[in-house]
């Protein structure tokens, strides 16, 4: 691994307190995230984020701490998933890169003061919307995505003019040590910490009280969190899993459908909050579905994927059990099935003959097996996703427009895409979040600057007519009442309640 470059020597030793070059990383703990959050806010509260020219910078040390180490993320990815270095770059260095340059390209527009419709009675006055900062943030990244889970939000975070701290999941230990390491050579010491703190720690380090806090993980996990920051009214953002459907109708391209259902499940090993969860599909295209996923899968992975350098490892043995004991008491296996617990393999498998009340349906599953169901037409497929708790994501495949304007009208969810995966939860100009089960609040692009945002109401006004204004003063008169209620019927077309006041 490649040393960071050298900075100079006053920040080089408040980086050497904190990462210890040359040794593993250890846990932090309770009393060092009380100083890492005092040292925040007295950095917020001196106004060091507030100038765009400080947030221009740190965004840029994002980009070149990406671009410096390359390799170093390869290698941290590839030894927690197995994670191939084209899966790397593509979904994980790319994406955060491009969510820095955007909001680098964007953050002056971003930041200035949004004026709104003016009406009679403020016609001399100035009413406008101002974005200003929250304060100290806290983001908790996830396992499946570990760099751009707390990356990306970090970008919207430092461009809204955030102190943030960070705390990359435990399950991915190399990339979370890595980005302990680097953040303090890159970013502001004072202002930006990356903590090593195990997921049951977490609800008491929220508890310390933040200005917003950013989570993604597990449901169960996500409660916990959103309790821990209820007891000091913290606001949050949670992006949690569920199980995301996909329809596939009978009328559509099945081979490209297989081709782009197949790489969306089966990317890092399918762990992953927004790859299909199950097909719902045309009981008439089943067989001829199933047969070009094999097809896929032996284009994508050969005749063995265990061998093949494009295909992951699960995180851990106990996320390699739940997946494989949900795998073994689910269906018939159509294609895959293997299971190596010395390397946390399991091959790409896809079930058929599935049942709604199997064990694979009553959990979210972050692996590489995807069910099939069959359904006998579009109604039934809708009526099958709302008895569900409401998903992330909702896929629809589908040549017919009609058939994916009903899908996408008649179910709820955090995102839709048609005919594709995943791409809507990687586009810095679309908003990716949750409702209901699978999470509040979102981020992305200007999204994220919003998320990590407080906007606040400004009227601008003078003491100039006065000669006016004094009908709303008492003694309350009838004359007055009379008067402010024909100024209203005035205003109702447009502007609604008196606004004479």
């Amino acid at each position: 691994m490649s040393s960071p470059p050298s900075p100079s020597p006053a920040r080089w030793f408040k980086a050497l307190r904190r990462t210890r070059l040359g040794e593993p990383c250890l846990k932090t703990y309770p009393l060092e995230c009380v100083d890492l959050l005092g040292r925040a806010r007295v950095a917020f509260q001196a106004g060091r984020t507030l100038k765009e020219s400080f947030r221009l910078g740190q965004l840029e040390a994002v980009v070149r701490m990406l671009e410096e180490h390359e390799c170093d993320f390869v290698d941290a990815l590839g030894r927690d998933l197995h994670k191939p270095r084209f899966e790397t770059v593509v979904s994980e260095l790319i994406l955060i890169k491009n969510e820095a340059l955007h909001a680098i390209s964007n953050l002056k527009k971003w930041m200035q003061p949004q004026h709104v419709e003016r009406n009679l009675s403020t016609t001399l006055d100035e009413c406008l919307v101002v974005s200003e900062p929250l304060g100290v943030v806290f983001i908790m990244g996830t396992w499946c995505s570990p760099v751009q889970m707390c990356l990306v939000p970090l970008v919207g975070a430092i461009a809204a003019g955030n102190c943030a701290i960070i705390s990359p999941s435990e399950c991915t230990a190399h990339t979370a040590e890595l980005l302990h390491r680097l953040v303090p050579f890159y970013l502001d010491n004072e202002c930006f910490h990356v903590i090593l703190a195990g997921t049951n720690d977490l609800p008491e380090v929220v508890e310390l009280k933040f200005d917003h806090v950013f989570f993604t993980g597990n449901r169960e996990e996500g409660s916990k969190i959103a309790q821990a920051a209820a007891h000091t009214l913290t606001p949050v953002t949670l992006i949690l899993g569920g199980k995301n459907p996909c329809y596939v109708d009978q009328h559509c391209e099945i081979a490209t459908t297989a081709q782009r259902i197949a790489w969306a499940r089966f990317h890092n090993a399918g762990q992953s909050f927004v790859a299909p969860d199950y097909i719902l599909c045309h009981t008439d295209i089943k067989a001829r579905l199933v047969q070009a996923l094999k097809c896929c899968l032996m284009q994508f992975y050969g005749s063995d994927p265990r061998e093949s350098r494009s295909f992951g490892r699960m995180v851990n043995l106990e996320l390699f059990n739940r997946t494989r004991d949900l795998l073994w008491r689910s269906g018939k296996v159509a294609v895959g099935g293997q299971v190596v617990e010395a390397e946390k393999y399991i091959a790409p498998t896809i079930l058929t003959e599935v049942e709604e009340q199997d064990p694979i349906m009553q959990q979210d599953v972050f692996g590489p097996v995807l069910p099939v169901l069959t359904v006998n037409n579009t109604d039934e497929a809708i009526a099958f996703i709302n008895k569900q708790e409401k998903p992330l994501c909702v896929y629809a495949y589908s040549s017919n427009s009609k058939v994916i304007s009903k899908l996408m009208s008649e179910t709820s969810s955090g995102s839709f895409c048609s005919n594709d995966s995943v791409l809507q939860s990687l586009m810095v100009a679309l908003p990716f979040g949750g409702v209901g089960a699978s999470g509040m609040g979102s981020y992305h692009g200007r999204h994220s600057f919003d998320t990590f945002s407080h906007r606040k109401s400004c009227l601008l006004r003078s003491t100039r007519f006065e000669c006016v204004t004094y009908l709303r003063y008492p003694p309350y008169e009838d004359r007055n009442l009379s008067l402010m209620t024909w100024a209203s019927t005035l205003s109702q077309k447009t502007q609604g309640w008196c606004q004479i006041l």
